[in-house]
């Protein structure tokens, strides 16, 4: 069983959980340059305390070394207190400033350096301090000589530590710039796995809720509605239930209306049939012949409303199927050859001839829903096209749509019909000639599936004859369920 995370108690909860543990790597990422940053400021700072440090120092021990030569030879010469006191206390100075040398950060040769002119100025006042006879001038002079050297070696030297703090700063700082980069490069990729984990997250509950809606217009309401999730989406989960069983129940409710509509009037519509029928085979006794005219009449009017009670019913029908398509990719040459199929042997019996211009094209459509669209546009054209006349059906495909045109050598639509004429039940006037009228309803059901699927139909005013235009968009079956 795979580990479900709970959630937050609302769906802002959610959000800003979410947008604190996409933040988090970025914060850390923050916090960890801002920590080197401060470190590397520190090493600067020390870098730069320890490279004066040692060149002010160095900078005394050659002032203490020039003091403590001339001091030298002065004792050379003559025993004098004042001038032992003088090079005791430039002696003490000496050894404070060689201390605060030995605290800093020094390379070998600037240590050894160091340590020579400490061993020596200490050899040369022993020299001058013990009980021994006074050493040479010359002696001293030598020897005060070498010190200076060596503390003069000191000083260069002292000046190559700035360089190396400098040259071990740079390279920190390039270390530094370097996991700062790899840092932020791997930041921003946890933040994007975090991000993309928990799109997935919240958007489950999205998923559920636009899936529970998409089954509610579909018309199926069988299965619960459960959304999880924050407690907000799980009670709009339980609202969207309460919906599907409302739903349900008014669906049961119409379907047993028409059902008990269709049988209430067809058990006394059966029985007049059979009585006119009865009447009109002349069992109950011969009939004068205005009487068979009148039971003539009664025997149309029952098919008549028989036939319109059967197609009210396919409206019905109709309409809850526009809402319910199940679109997949169609050939609009095979869709047009099923759909004239049936209307075949009517227009052989009147003598009319059909004419098929239809390009290669396809359209993500419900195919059953599509065909009984273009039945219905071809028995109307069937029904009002005069014997011997001609139908043509012509499919082309355009930018981002699919046209489909029949036309008939028939009577045509009266301009102030066109816009009536997809309406329920509407008929039109009667011309002359013309064959008996419809229900009015199988233009209307064409309107219905035809706007069910994104398209649109219509009377093509300019054209001679019957000239209807279906109009189908290239979309996909997203488009489609929004459409329907």
């Amino acid at each position: 069983m795979a580990l479900r995370l709970p959630y937050p108690r609302s769906f802002l909860g959610l959000l800003l959980a979410g947008f604190s543990l996409v933040a988090l790597p970025l914060v850390g990422a923050l916090v960890y340059s801002a920590w080197n940053t401060e470190r590397l400021a520190e090493q600067s700072r020390s870098a730069v305390f320890s490279a004066s440090q040692a060149a002010r120092a160095s900078r005394s021990l050659v002032n203490r070394i020039d003091s403590i030569e001339r001091l030298a030879q002065q004792a050379a010469l003559a025993r004098d207190p004042d001038v032992a006191a003088d090079y005791a206390q430039v002696r003490r100075s000496l050894r404070q400033i060689a201390d605060e040398l030995y605290l800093l950060p020094l390379e070998r040769a600037q240590l050894d350096a160091l340590n020579k002119v400490v061993e020596e100025e200490a050899a040369l006042y022993a020299r001058l301090s013990g009980p021994a006879p006074r050493p040479d001038p010359r002696e001293v002079q030598r020897l005060t000589a070498q010190l200076a050297d060596h503390a003069y070696e000191v000083l260069s030297i002292s000046h190559l530590v700035a360089d190396r703090e400098v040259a071990r700063l740079s390279a920190y700082a390039e270390a530094v710039q370097l996991r700062l980069v790899l840092l932020i490069v791997f930041g921003t990729a946890v933040a994007l796995a975090i991000a993309l984990a928990l799109g997935r997250y919240i958007a489950r509950p999205i998923s559920e809720l636009d899936a529970a809606i998409r089954r509610l217009g579909r018309g199926d309401f069988s299965g619960a509605i459960s959304v999880p999730g924050p407690e907000d989406l799980q009670t709009l989960g339980e609202r969207l239930d309460w919906l599907r069983r409302r739903l349900a129940e008014l669906e049961a409710e119409k379907n047993r209306f028409l059902r008990h509509l269709s049988h209430e009037l067809k058990t006394p519509l059966t029985a007049l049939r059979e009585g006119t029928e009865l009447l009109n085979d002349q069992v109950a006794g011969p009939l004068a012949p205005p009487q068979r005219r009148v039971v003539g009449i009664m025997r149309d009017n029952g098919i008549k409303l028989q036939r319109l009670i059967e197609e009210l019913l396919d409206y019905q029908r109709a309409v809850h199927a526009a809402a319910s398509l199940t679109p997949q990719r169609v050939a609009v040459e095979s869709l047009v050859a099923e759909a004239v199929r049936p209307h075949q042997l009517p227009m052989q019996a009147n003598g009319q001839k059909l004419v098929l211009d239809l390009e290669q094209a396809f359209v993500d459509a419900d195919p059953e829903k599509l065909r009984s669209v273009l039945d219905n546009l071809v028995g109307n054209a069937v029904k009002f096209t005069p014997r011997g006349g001609t139908i043509r059906i012509v499919a082309r495909a355009a930018a981002d749509s699919v046209i489909l045109d029949v036309i008939d050598s028939g009577p045509g639509v009266p301009a102030e019909e066109r816009e009536s004429i997809f309406d329920s039940f509407f008929r039109g006037r009667v011309r002359p000639g013309g064959r008996v009228a419809g229900s009015g309803l199988g233009l209307a059901i064409a309107r219905e599936l035809a706007e069910a699927h994104g398209g649109r139909i219509g009377v093509v005013a300019e054209a001679e004859g019957g000239h209807f235009r279906l109009t189908l968009p290239q979309g996909r079956s997203r488009a489609l369920a929004v459409a329907a």
